[in-house]
């Protein structure tokens, strides 16, 4: 029998981060057990979120294809298809799902992660403005019958909008999921698909599209062309942004690093990260680093210097989940009877597109972006200047929830 093709699509945009894993206040007095227990799951699911985000990293960092490349990827719209796609696993491929995800399935229940998903996507969307989107979508072959039962946990649990399409006709089925992408990212991501498959039946995606703004943005005229050292016997030019104020570091002195954090107007920040061995940072960098971070951080006058850049990102996903253990869904023995019991189904690929724009009033898309440091100017003030390869984390500040992350190796790729 032919397996039929099942593609994930997972595509992010943000200008300056966006999306928001907002976490329940403690419950006073005598409140019904149940919403203690749906702000564990909660809880559950976010911390899982956030470790998968650092594991995903060091696979791309330590991939060949990645090697003297900037990365930058959304850990939190990768999770989201997945868990969306668990939706129709059965057996050891939804068990493969969860683990690698990181989520406890002694603990969790796949209508936990649902109605956890549906929260957390419910609530990025109703506090943001326009500014802000995350959802996802299903295109589905006019040929193919998914279970109604899974398309209805995809609408009212991940939002899902549902298109039916003809695949046999890939040239136009293919600019239908092109115009929907553009549509939501503002235009960012405007040639996902490049081909299709005429045997793909479905194709689920995920987005996140966010516009931030620093809370103090930089003035245009202090912007200046300066270089950046890419490696030792690579420099490129860059248009280097400057500000002078008081703004919160923190020198982390076991790993070497420098972080600067730079808040957007809203309950988002970015923090750039300037290592001594950058290697040494990625190896090192867990979910307890940036608690560390945040909460340490002390006020203090810089001169600093970012680099204005635009990035675009696309990685195939498909060895980088195979080597965390989700192994089964890419061939023969995947299971997804969840979706449909008449034809037997296989992931195609797991494709993830990103775009970073940084410049004077905020960052357009999702990024990496890092902190250099010199010290002492004529007015003893401390010189934090991106000019090498640094880091960047892009984080919602109540929940540590991590959006977007990666590094820049070259402002100008």
């Amino acid at each position: 029998m032919m397996r039929a093709a099942v593609g994930i699509w997972i595509f992010s945009a943000v200008i300056c981060v966006g999306k928001s894993d907002h976490h329940f206040g403690h419950h006073q007095g005598d409140q019904d057990t149940a919403l203690d227990s749906s702000a564990n799951r909660v809880s559950l699911v976010t911390s899982a979120n956030r470790e998968f985000a650092f594991r995903l990293y060091r696979k791309l960092a330590a991939h060949a294809d990645s090697q003297g490349k900037n990365i930058f990827f959304s850990p939190v719209s990768v999770s989201v298809a997945l868990a969306a796609l668990s939706v129709g696993a059965r057996g050891e491929t939804h068990r493969q799902l969860f683990s690698g995800l990181g989520f406890n399935n002694s603990v969790l229940t796949q209508t936990d992660i649902d109605q956890v998903f549906r929260t957390l996507l419910e609530r990025a969307n109703n506090t943001s403005n326009e500014d802000t989107s995350e959802g996802t979508a299903v295109f589905v072959d006019n040929r193919f019958k998914p279970r109604p039962e899974f398309l209805e946990t995809l609408k009212q649990s991940y939002f899902a909008d549902g298109f039916n399409v003809d695949f046999t006709k890939t040239t136009d089925s293919a600019n239908t999921i092109n115009r929907y992408v553009g549509e939501k990212t503002n235009g960012k991501i405007d040639k996902l698909v490049e081909s299709l498959d005429p045997s793909t039946v479905m194709y689920l995606i995920s987005y996140i599209y966010y516009k931030g703004k620093w809370a103090t943005p930089f003035d245009p005229e202090l912007t200046r062309e300066d270089t950046f050292t890419v490696e030792e016997n690579t420099k490129v030019p860059v248009q280097m942004m400057n500000m002078e104020k008081r703004f919160d570091t923190y020198y982390d002195q076991p790993i070497n690093t420098s972080v600067l954090h730079l808040p957007f107007n809203n309950s988002y920040s970015m923090l750039l990260l300037l290592p001594g061995d950058m290697a040494e940072l990625e190896n090192a960098i867990c979910q307890g680093h940036v608690t560390k971070w945040l909460k340490w951080m002390k006020p203090k006058t810089h001169d600093v210097y970012i680099p204005k850049f635009s990035i675009k990102t696309s990685y195939s996903l498909n060895d980088l989940l195979t080597e965390m253990g989700m192994t089964d869904m890419f061939g023969d023995r995947a299971d997804f009877s969840g979706i449909s019991e008449g034809q037997k189904l296989a992931v195609s690929d797991v494709v993830h597109q990103a775009t970073l724009d940084v410049d004077e009033a905020g960052a357009t898309a999702s990024a990496a972006t890092g902190i250099g440091i010199t010290l002492m100017s004529f007015r003893h003030i401390p010189v934090l200047k991106f000019d090498r390869p640094f880091m960047v984390v892009i984080t919602e500040r109540s929940t540590e929830n991590i959006l977007f992350m990666g590094k820049i190796v070259n402002p100008n790729i």
